[in-house]
């Protein structure tokens, strides 16, 4: 891993690998804000349907 200036801004450059690491732990940490079942889902997207259809 290096660190490099550009125009008074610090940048880190690292291999690919490790890029990659990095992201695969960050995305563990982070949860989803609400899993629907597939029923709610369903329901919800039925309603968006109707919702659209009544737009036009």
């Amino acid at each position: 891993m290096n660190l490099v200036v550009i125009d008074n801004k610090s940048y880190v450059v690292m291999p690919v690998e490790s890029y990659e690491a990095l992201q695969k732990k960050a995305a563990l940490k982070s949860r989803p804000e609400k899993v629907l079942t597939i029923e709610e889902a369903r329901a919800h997207s039925k309603k968006l349907i109707r919702k659209w259809a009544a737009e036009k």
